[in-house]
């Protein structure tokens, strides 16, 4: 999560139209979940229902990525990876094929790839080479997605959202930085999350699953163990709560990763740890990094409030309504869950929104 340099690229004017991509796919992706739990939400076409993941991984979180990736790099070529990834949401939501879409998205995942590598060119490090890592993933998982191997292609996107995040963190613990024995330890765990991912191309794709699921719970457990925030969650104001957005995602991301790891031929499971993941651990995540990156984006003052937590109270409480739905064969908590996942995004936004309107009221006087 690197600060923004003076020269930043591209004017905030412009920033703002990228980041409005990023949104409507976000809207259609999660329209297109509701839609799949049963709830009759309109979408621009049937089909839209049938590429949930791709709009949410390679659209929305590719052009908010690569986003901030483009600012931190202050290179204006730097700003055609969240372009591509954006164009290629709103060619999903237009009804174009969705090969068309995935050209775009997986240029602009190749694109963040280039502005990650200049990025460790300047800086060579563990967590620059790590984020570099995270988006030659998601392109090579828009390739599998296009290629049919669904398998591959869901955990290449979790793999970049995951080591990305993992990435930032390990930026921000240059502050706290880990011994020697704990960076070779995480890098064991990358190590096998790689062997794993390409394990779960086979045909047979159970023992790569299960392996994925084994290497999440123990990037689960370094994070939990390393993370600075363990030593902040208590701490009042913006830093404990960023704490208890990480600690808590980190119990999700343990979870997830424990269910893939246990039995992920079951479906019901898959869809517990699939969300436990994506949307348990990413979005809170999200929520916590949501009021110093969208600063450095937008130039706007997000002041902290204690409304800020609403949201995230939301997203674990509908979460385990979900996953507790998914467990018990119960189609109808599992659909409320869903529906309260979407309603805690919903809130977040108002929450950042308000938040921008008392900043901009305390500049103004």
């Amino acid at each position: 999560m690197a600060t923004e340099p003076q020269a930043a690229g591209l004017p905030v004017a412009w920033r703002i139209p990228l980041l409005v991509l990023g949104l409507l796919s976000m809207l259609a992706g999660v329209g297109a979940g509701l839609q799949r739990l049963g709830w009759a939400v309109p979408l621009p076409h049937d089909a839209l229902a049938t590429v949930h993941g791709p709009l949410m991984v390679a659209a929305f979180f590719g052009t908010v990525i690569g986003l901030e990736r483009a600012v931190a790099l202050g290179k204006r070529w730097g700003f055609a990876a969240p372009a591509a990834c954006g164009l290629g949401g709103i060619a999903l939501i237009a009804g174009f094929p969705p090969v068309a879409a995935l050209t775009l998205t997986t240029g602009g995942a190749a694109l963040l790839t280039a502005v990650t590598l200049c990025a460790a060119r300047r800086q060579p490090a563990l967590h620059t080479r790590l984020l570099s890592l995270a988006a030659a993933l998601s392109a090579v998982a828009g390739v599998a997605w296009g290629f049919g191997a669904t398998g591959l292609a869901v955990a290449g996107w979790m793999s970049f959202l995951v080591l990305t995040i993992a990435g930032e963190r390990l930026e921000l613990s240059r502050f706290l930085p880990p011994s020697p024995v704990a960076r070779r330890v995480f890098v064991g765990i990358v190590a096998l999350l790689l062997f794993a991912l390409v394990l779960t191309g086979r045909d047979d794709a159970v023992p790569g699953q299960r392996l994925f699921g084994f290497s999440l719970a123990l990037m689960a457990l370094w994070l939990l163990r390393q993370d600075v925030a363990r030593r902040t969650a208590r701490q009042p104001g913006l830093t404990g709560f960023i704490a208890r957005c990480l600690l808590s995602g980190y119990v999700w991301l343990f979870s997830g990763g424990l269910l893939l790891a246990v039995q992920p031929a079951m479906p019901l499971l898959m869809d517990a740890a699939l969300h436990a993941v994506f949307v348990g651990f990413v979005l809170a995540m999200v929520f916590g990094h949501a009021p110093i990156i969208f600063p450095a984006i937008l130039r706007v003052k997000l002041p902290y409030h204690a409304s800020f937590h609403l949201p995230l109270v939301l997203l674990h409480l509908s979460l385990l309504l979900r996953v507790g739905g998914d467990l018990a064969g119960d189609a109808m908590l599992r659909s409320l869950g869903g529906l309260g996942n979407a309603l805690c995004i919903a809130v977040f936004i108002v929450t950042m929104a308000a938040a921008a309107f008392r900043g901009r009221r305390a500049q103004t006087g």
